[in-house]
């Protein structure tokens, strides 16, 4: 890939040609005037523009695509990456997980996000849906990152009347605070953590508050089986049943997960609207023993999107990886290697996690979201290139994307990030305070 002089094309948003692209299997150029979307698309684009551009792109025969959404992540958790794998789902939260994010502070999730939004770039993810703690914080690394988020406060009030205040308190202050922020990139959205960490009284709350907001909604659902049993025991019925007697379950609403939904709770979740986001490496790692019922949902007119969940997890963020994880695991647990084929994995990253978190139509189009990642046709895993869907699906990892493009903001070009020793340093520095602290006797 060649370019002009790239000295400042990091700074702010420039115009941009970028020529010699592959675009839904045809050569194609693009230009984006320094705007939020895409000016112009096709054959003829170069002659059209040239003169216009301030930096010209040669993408070399690259495949470009738009933007990934990654719709399930806990963003910080970057810095627990590594520190607690291989362990029963309860004991890896009891005994590590929730006794070192104790002592998370504002500033560990800066620097967690900040790592998480470096990786995200790099691996060609431009929007991620996040629920996590210190959101403000959060705000601020994705504002500096440059990448487009949806964050939710994790609201979890185990029943408790007190608790629930505060929640509701913490959930408010995130939303005013991001819409103070006036940056189109970020947005807010109401994160009740499930049904088996939110009361009803809690539910009902965050669905009231994000219709008077008009924000999204962000919850986990169904991962695994005993949480349904509970629910049964608890509340006499399954938990999309009870999201849905809450008003949680609406067209602005991700639930994550999913893997123990029956048919007729896919169904319910079709006709409100809802996103499935499908975490498949989560899943197969903690064992949940149960893979989402894709096809059930699919046919029922559901949209299932894709995410990786928190890197303490998943251990990574790259939706490369966990597309293709995501098409093996369907074929693998439903016995049939025709589910999820690699077009259809493809637009769960793309058309589909761009519909779950409202970002437009998650294609290559004039006047769609100028967010593009360029991945690059000279490498083995594209070699040859009899299907570039089936290449991307099952032979590509992140590390095949060369540029991303967001908002019309150069983010990374030839692999090269501003900025990405001094993230690497800071998080590692904030990772290893964090232990340091969460070990040391109070």
């Amino acid at each position: 890939m060649t370019t002009t002089d790239t000295s400042d094309i990091f700074e702010k948003k420039k115009s941009v040609l970028i020529t010699n692209v592959v675009a839904d299997g045809r050569p194609a150029d693009i230009f984006i005037d320094a705007a939020e979307t895409i000016t112009d698309i096709g054959h003829d684009v170069r002659k059209r523009h040239r003169g216009e551009a301030e930096f010209i792109i040669d993408a070399d025969g690259a495949l470009a695509l738009p933007g990934l959404a990654n719709t399930h992540t806990h963003a910080a958790m970057t810095l627990l990456r590594g520190y607690a794998d291989d362990m029963i789902l309860q004991d890896w939260l009891s005994q590590k997980i929730w006794p070192l994010e104790a002592h998370l502070t504002g500033a560990d999730v800066y620097w967690g996000t900040k790592l998480a939004c470096l990786e995200m770039i790099r691996t060609g993810t431009t929007a991620f849906n996040d629920m996590y703690f210190f959101m403000e914080d959060a705000a601020r690394a994705v504002d500096e990152a440059g990448i487009r988020a949806m964050l939710s406060y994790g609201f979890i009030d185990l029943g408790d009347a007190a608790k629930r205040e505060h929640e509701c308190r913490a959930t408010e202050a995130l939303v005013a605070h991001i819409k103070a922020m006036n940056n189109p990139r970020i947005r807010a959205a109401a994160g009740p953590h499930a049904p088996y960490t939110v009361s009803p009284e809690g539910l009902k709350w965050c669905a009231a508050f994000a219709k008077e907001q008009q924000t999204g909604i962000h919850i986990h659902l169904s991962e695994t089986e005993k949480e349904v049993s509970d629910c049964l025991s608890l509340h006499g019925k399954r938990p999309a049943a009870l999201l849905d007697e809450c008003g949680i379950l609406t067209p602005a609403t991700v639930a994550a997960h999913g893997c123990w939904l029956d048919d007729a709770e896919c169904t319910l979740l079709a006709e409100r609207g809802v996103s499935v986001s499908h975490n498949p490496s989560s899943n197969m790692k903690l064992a949940t023993h149960r893979a989402l019922p894709y096809r059930e949902l699919v046919r029922a007119g559901a949209n299932v999107c894709l995410g990786t969940d928190g890197c303490a997890s998943n251990n990574s963020l790259d939706l490369f990886s966990e597309v293709k994880c995501a098409a093996l695991l369907q074929k693998f647990f439903w016995n049939d290697p025709t589910i999820l084929p690699a077009p259809a994995a493809l637009a769960m990253v793309t058309t589909n996690g761009a519909k779950a978190l409202g970002l437009g139509p998650g294609t290559l189009a004039a006047g769609a979201p100028a967010d593009i990642i360029l991945v690059s046709s000279r490498i083995p895993c594209n070699t040859p290139l009899h299907n570039a869907a089936s290449n991307l699906v099952y032979a590509c990892s992140g590390a095949a994307v060369e540029t991303t493009i967001c908002n019309g903001r150069v983010l990374m070009l030839d692999r090269e990030i501003p900025g990405e020793s001094d993230i690497i340093k800071n998080a590692a520095q904030s990772a290893a305070s964090l232990v340091k602290r969460a070990q040391t006797p109070a």
